[in-house]
């Protein structure tokens, strides 16, 4: 077996898939499904396993999955859906008209400068006129023909991307469609949860929510072990640990981890006999940054680090302990990428940690961190496009919605 096989950061894992901890919701998902007449949404973090445990559970066969990603009209969407199994869509609209004119008898004719004459005139006249129009299909009526108690169930991933408007529009096609036995599954990100009931308030009692949340250390650590036993690769158990944590909730993080280290000590595929790995810290430091090179983060970072343009006056720099200098904003980067890894870092614990940077412990005030965490935030959803940050200034909570970015911040060396 080889090790690309074994891990898979990038498609569904087979060897390393670790359900465990998914059996009440496997079941809740397989009585939705045979219960019917409802849509199935499923919340939860980036990065934390939902698309692969759709796929797991229901089986890619019988899954018609699409995006919300670069959705521009509820039409668009639909077009997916139906190219996804081939059903044409007809766009245009002909109308033929067709005129008969019947005529016979004698007609007198008049040639001008030459003759009066007659004529006799038989037969036919015929015109025919062609009207083409573009038309809306309907839609509602062609996913209840093509889906409806079919066992086909529509996956609308990432539905949070979808415009709002958008979002009204194909949620009243949803209310319709479920009640005719067609089967939507649509996920999205925690804070935006409520989405599909908030675009239709119909679907109330029609939905079946399950949460995910990012998988804890002993979990993660799962798939190291499933995956190195596979190998007949001995880990230390040292070396596994310290994947786990900085993988921050993210099995496919943990997954990519995992096969660096394959590639680090050249481990292409299942040995006969047990080959050990030794435990080095500047091999799992060498891993880390490898890993760091599969989300680039770099603008971003780069952006948060900067902050918001001044006007004229430049920032108040902070002596570190290690002889550098910085302002506010780098300052709490370096803070957020410190030791240990954490998605949610409370305002006391941030603080803390920019004081133990800072010479003498005489950093920012708590004024100045807190605002520059606000800014942060908006610098960076606005640079990524995405909610990867949010800072809770009523509860002074600083949320890294992405593990990826945690990880660029720590490993990346861009901050």
């Amino acid at each position: 077996m080889k090790r690309n096989e074994v891990f898979t950061p990038t498609t569904q894992p087979t060897v390393t898939y670790i359900s465990e901890h998914l059996i009440d919701k496997k079941l809740t998902l397989n009585r939705a499904i045979e219960m019917g007449g409802a849509v199935i949404t499923l919340s939860g973090p980036s990065k934390s396993g939902k698309t692969v445990f759709i796929e797991t559970v229901i089986g890619k066969d019988n899954l018609i999955q699409v995006t919300g990603a670069s959705i521009s009209s509820a039409d668009v969407l639909w077009k997916r859906v139906f190219d996804k199994v081939g059903t044409p869509i007809l766009a245009t609209q002909s109308t033929t008209h067709t005129d008969e004119l019947s005529a016979g008898g004698t007609l007198e004719l008049t040639i001008p400068l030459i003759a009066k004459g007659a004529g006799k005139v038989d037969g036919k006249n015929t015109t025919s006129t062609s009207v083409s129009s573009n038309t809306s299909p309907d839609f509602l009526n062609l996913i209840i023909r093509e889906f409806a108690n079919t066992g086909f169930i529509i996956f609308i991933d990432d539905f949070h991307y979808i415009p709002k408007l958008i979002q009204d529009e194909i949620a009243t096609l949803i209310k319709e469609a479920v009640r005719h036995g067609v089967l939507f599954v649509c996920a999205s990100v925690p804070y935006h949860a409520d989405d599909l009931i908030l675009a239709n308030s119909d679907l109330r009692g029609r939905m079946i929510k399950l949460d995910f949340d990012y998988w804890n250390s002993s979990t993660l650590k799962l798939i190291a072990q499933k995956g190195f036993d596979a190998l007949n690769v001995s880990v230390p158990e040292v070396t596994i640990e310290a994947f786990a944590k900085e993988a921050a909730g993210s099995p496919q993080l943990m997954q990519a981890l995992c096969l660096n280290l394959c590639y680090e000590f050249n481990i292409e595929g299942s040995y006969l006999e047990k080959k050990p790995v030794s435990n080095d810290p500047n091999c799992i430091r060498k891993i880390c940054v490898m890993t760091s090179l599969m989300n680039d983060y770099t603008s971003v970072i780069d952006s948060m680090k900067d902050g918001p343009k001044t006007r004229g006056e430049r920032r108040k720099s902070y002596p570190l302990r290690d002889g550098a200098s910085l302002d506010v904003y780098p300052l709490v980067l370096r803070a957020l990428s410190e030791n240990p890894p954490e998605l949610t870092i409370r305002y006391p614990n941030l603080l803390g940690r920019i004081q133990r940077l800072c010479k003498n412990g005489e950093g920012p005030s708590g004024s100045s961190v807190t605002g520059a965490c606000a800014h942060m935030a908006e610098i960076a959803n606005a640079t990524s496009g995405l909610m990867i940050l949010e800072w809770d200034g009523e509860s002074d909570v600083f949320d890294i919605r992405d593990p990826y970015l945690l990880f660029a911040l720590r490993w990346s060396g861009v901050n």
